[in-house]
């Protein structure tokens, strides 16, 4: 057997493996990102021709001119990838058969088992055809014949092809690198060390740099720590603020100073519009000496903020694409406030901040997001949200039978009604109004609130967590339409009628349906006390027993019939109370059982809601009719529970970010310190649409805490470590109960 040999790739078939395996590895998950896919048409948009529509349809065509080439040139180069990768492919088969399918008589082209004569007739044949020194030779087959050749007719090379598969025997272990010789060839060296440098030395090290220095200056949001930094401290420094205070604080962003973006565009003919603008809008105060408050670039922000609110038209070179820009950024720096605010109000309940902020400022803010997106005031009707609605159009939504105020009312209406009061617009525009109607979000907006992990969930200590279960269930408004849904009727008529046999079953059903909760209710209780309730049960049963017998004495008037048939249904009840009675008492016996089915499915629970948290936030949910912003804008809502009283934030609002159909949403605060009975509130908050919030009362029992026992010198508690309450140790909740209300 030979040595060991060491060697670069002569032939190429190596390297082959190393393209295939390097091409695979980057088409594979490239295609699978980078290929370009039509997303779902956003029917809102596309349906929708109002004026305003359309011009947002043709700025989205504008943004993107080179949209459909870019689309094609990235098809055509992974498909050329793929067709790259399919011709390795093929080279390496042909490699390997060539190396593992060494059959002399196949290349030699004579049948198995021919004589001598035969093989050497075959071979001087095709060695004149395949000699080197002919026109048609090559030289690689006529050594391949060769080698066929003395397999078949010398002895010894026939048995090392027997044995090894090649007459010359047994091949050496050889170790080799998939890469061509000419790398490391002297002449070549320099350009594969510049090629080395180039890559390992200067451009990957600039990448990392830039990737660092681009991760230092943005928060996990991509705004800017600057931003965020001023956020805090305007904020901090304004415990209640108004919603034109917090427009000067969103339009101070330092995304829109051109030193910290360069996307920012500065004209020469700013210096003449910009104040024509600021004349046009009353109470900018642009005369602020805050800074940044009174920079040129913030100044410049804030008035094209109003402008957008109040619709002002801009000039379309200049200013209009100033204002898409801002505008385009707002929601996701208008988020990044909502978080500072929440996380300086709870460190305020630490205690950790000088000021109290106040609930009003971060829902203001959260006002702000819809008010941008739907390019209107807060005093301005919702319904100039639809298509074709204008401020004259306002006076056929007021009568003295019905004053409409919002969306929800006009979806309910009837159809002759609905269309009274649009009567100024022609069939096209209630068409679009109807469509963009139907598209807008119904939620249905759920709560309940639990202890979880706690003997009694449904009963609430001081100091506990209480957990806030929220289930929003979104559905197209065109549910409300009053003259669409008739489908009630139609089921009603197909129902079957019942026989009486099936009318006494369904009401059974209905009964043990009703008695559940009472069951679940029982299974916390002893052995003990399960035993006196059956005795209860049985005196029961006696009990009606006996009356049956007394009235059946009392009847004695009556005819043998009826007696008969009193015994019938006498039989007949006592059955059902000792059905009632033996029912009763096999859910007691396994109703722990049922219990660890619950909690079994409770865990599962969790576990798949960490897993989707794992995952990460989808982005994506419906699209909003928003035409005076420049992007697709999809419906994004905050949750979270306040206390309306004490004007105090309980939870850090959730931003839900993936309400297609459902979507469910704990939420977490410690109860009051105090016994008594206090009512929160949990918000629902849309950034997208205004009049769409909802409010949901949440009362809560608070109990007295059971005492901790000091029997443990562990659990023992130093006077210093005890808890103080705010204003000098005096027993005064942060929370308002409902009894201080009626007393004030």
């Amino acid at each position: 057997m030979g040595g060991q040999k060491f060697q670069y790739d002569e032939s190429g078939g190596t390297f082959f493996y190393f393209l295939l395996s390097f091409l695979a590895l980057l088409l594979l998950p490239g295609t699978y990102y980078w290929w370009p896919r039509k997303r779902k048409q956003e029917t809102v948009i596309k349906e929708c021709q109002c004026d305003n529509c359309k011009k947002k349809r043709l700025l989205l065509q504008s943004n993107e001119p080179w949209k459909g080439a870019k689309q094609l040139v990235t098809k055509l180069f992974i498909i050329s990838g793929w067709v790259i990768l399919i011709f390795l492919a093929y080279k390496v088969s042909q490699f390997d058969y060539e190396y593992a399918n060494f059959d002399p008589y196949e290349i030699l082209g004579v049948p198995l088992g021919s004589s001598q004569a035969e093989i050497r007739k075959s071979y001087r044949k095709l060695s004149l055809i395949l000699h080197p020194d002919k026109e048609t030779g090559n030289e690689k087959a006529f050594m391949k014949l060769t080698k066929a050749y003395q397999a078949l007719t010398d002895d010894e090379a026939r048995r090392n092809w027997e044995k090894y598969g090649n007459p010359d025997g047994p091949g050496a272990m050889s170790f080799g690198i998939a890469l061509p010789s000419w790398i490391v060839e002297k002449e070549n060296s320099v350009w594969v060390l510049g090629l080395y440098a180039l890559v390992f030395m200067v451009a990957l090290p600039t990448v990392v740099g830039m990737w660092w220095y681009r991760s230092i200056r943005y928060t996990g949001d991509q705004v800017l720590l600057s931003t965020t930094e001023m956020y805090y401290h305007y904020f901090h420094k304004t415990p209640s603020m108004a919603l034109k205070r917090v427009i000067m604080i969103l339009a101070a962003s330092l995304e829109f100073e051109k030193r910290h973006n360069g996307e920012i565009v500065e004209r020469p003919t700013d210096n003449e519009e910009v104040p024509h603008l600021i004349k046009q809008i009353p109470n900018l105060s642009e005369k602020n000496r805050e800074r940044p408050l009174c920079f040129m670039y913030s100044i410049k922000a804030r008035a094209l903020l109003h402008a957008h609110l109040h619709r002002i038209p801009l000039n379309p070179e200049t200013l209009d694409k100033d204002r898409q820009y801002i505008v385009k950024k707002c929601p996701y720096l208008i988020q990044e406030m909502v978080n500072c605010v929440s996380h300086l109000i709870l460190l305020g309940y630490a205690r950790r901040v000088q000021h109290f902020i106040h609930i009003e400022t971060i829902e203001n803010c959260m006002k702000l997001c819809p008010l941008i997106v739907q390019g209107m005031w807060e005093y301005k009707s919702p319904l100039l949200q639809l298509p074709h609605i204008t401020e004259d159009n306002l006076k056929y939504f007021s009568s003295k039978k019905r004053h409409i105020k919002s969306i929800q009312q006009v979806a309910q209406l009837k159809h002759e009604e609905r269309r009274h009061m649009l009567r100024n617009l022609s069939d096209e525009q209630y068409e679009d109004v109807m469509k963009v109607i139907g598209k807008m979000p119904y939620v249905d907006f759920q709560v309940r609130s639990e202890v979880i992990d706690d003997e009694n969930p449904t009963v609430y200590t001081a100091g506990a967590i209480v957990t806030v279960t929220v289930t929003l269930i979104r559905n197209n408004m065109n549910v409300l339409f009053g003259d669409e849904s008739v489908t009630d009727k139609h089921e009603q008529q197909d129902v079957p009628s019942l026989t009486k046999g099936e009318e006494e079953e369904e009401d059974v059903k209905k009964e043990t349906l009703a008695r559940k909760p009472v069951w679940q209710k029982q299974q916390k209780k002893s052995k003990k006390g399960g035993k006196k309730s059956a005795k209860n049960q049985k005196s029961v049963v006696k009990a009606i027993a006996s009356k049956k017998n007394d009235d059946k004495r009392g009847d004695d008037k009556k005819s043998d019939d009826k007696k008969t048939e009193d015994k019938m249904s006498n039989a007949t009840e006592v059955s059902k109370a000792t059905l009632f009675v033996l029912s009763s008492y096999i859910r007691d016996r396994f109703l722990s059982v049922e219990d660890d089915d619950t909690e079994w499915e409770k865990f599962q629970a969790r576990l798949t809601k960490r897993e989707k948290v794992l995952e990460g936030k989808s982005k994506r949910s419906h699209s909003v009719h928003c035409p005076l912003y420049p992007e697709d804008k999809q419906e994004y809502w905050w949750v979270y529970v306040s206390d309306r009283k004490s004007r105090t934030l309980l939870t850090s609002p959730y931003h839900v970010t993936a309400l297609v159909e459902q979507e469910e949403v704990q939420l977490k605060f410690t109860a009051p310190r105090w016994p008594g009975v206090y009512t929160f509130t949990v918000c629902l908050r849309s950034d997208s649409y205004l009049g769409f919030d909802q409010m949901h009362d949440l009362k809560l029992d608070v109990k007295e805490a059971p005492e901790v026992p000091t029997e443990h010198p562990q659990w023992d508690m130093s006077d210093d470590e005890e808890e103080v309450p705010e204003g000098g140790g005096s027993d005064v909740s942060e929370f308002t109960t409902d009894e201080d209300v009626e007393d004030e």
